[in-house]
């Protein structure tokens, strides 16, 4: 019998409207917490997954930017290193054949050597100048010989020594076989009627373009 009133109860507990309306409220709390979470787990995952993005595509702009950096203001760098060029062409490049044997004639006549042989010939033209080789025996004392030697390294007239070798001494006099090279542009050096080098060093060069020493 004592039963019977708490059975009433509860049968009018759960037959109130508001007992259901408690349970749909905690069963949507549950939901919305759960989807919370989820929600929160996603976006966690979603931005870490962002920032990885975002760092490799700063890595590779960083990347690309290094690569590139050596291109930057590349337009200026031609532009100068064109004028430098031109600017080397006019200071050291002899106008034409003739400046060449007049040069190497006082330098030779300043140091005090003896030129006994001079020949001129000249290479396959190049890219805007055509190389001018330039075989000559010197005679002289040694101090006189090395006075032309640094003469010929620093004068303003752009040489390059290519061979160097003694051919024996007399008394005080040395003498020496010397293998130089200058350039011209190939409109002068065409125009120079210079003929061409010979494939072998050794051989030698066409007696046209040779002027003998006394």
């Amino acid at each position: 019998m004592s039963a019977t009133p708490a059975s009433s109860v509860w049968r009018e507990r759960l037959a109130s409207p508001l007992t259901w309306h408690l349970a749909g409220f905690v069963i949507l709390l549950a939901l919305a917490i759960g989807l919370g979470i989820r929600l929160g787990f996603d976006w966690a995952a979603t931005n870490a997954h962002s920032n990885s993005v975002l760092l490799g595509k700063q890595l590779q702009l960083k990347t690309l930017q290094l690569e590139t950096a050596p291109l930057s203001g590349i337009d200026g760098r031609v532009e100068q290193t064109r004028e430098q060029i031109e600017g080397f062409e006019l200071k050291r490049i002899p106008p034409n054949y003739s400046s060449i044997d007049e040069r190497i004639n006082e330098l030779e006549v300043a140091s005090g050597v003896r030129l006994s042989r001079v020949q001129y010939t000249q290479r396959a033209p190049g890219a805007g100048l055509t190389e001018i080789s330039v075989d000559t025996n010197i005679n002289g004392e040694y101090p006189a010989i090395m006075k032309f030697i640094n003469s010929i390294e620093r004068d303003p007239t752009f040489f390059v020594i290519r061979a160097m070798a003694f051919t024996g001494t007399q008394g005080g006099s040395v003498g020496l076989r010397m293998q130089l090279s200058t350039w011209l542009r190939d409109a002068d050096a065409a125009a120079s009627g210079l003929p061409s080098t010979p494939q072998s060093s050794d051989q030698a060069p066409a007696p046209a373009a040779s002027k003998e020493g006394e």
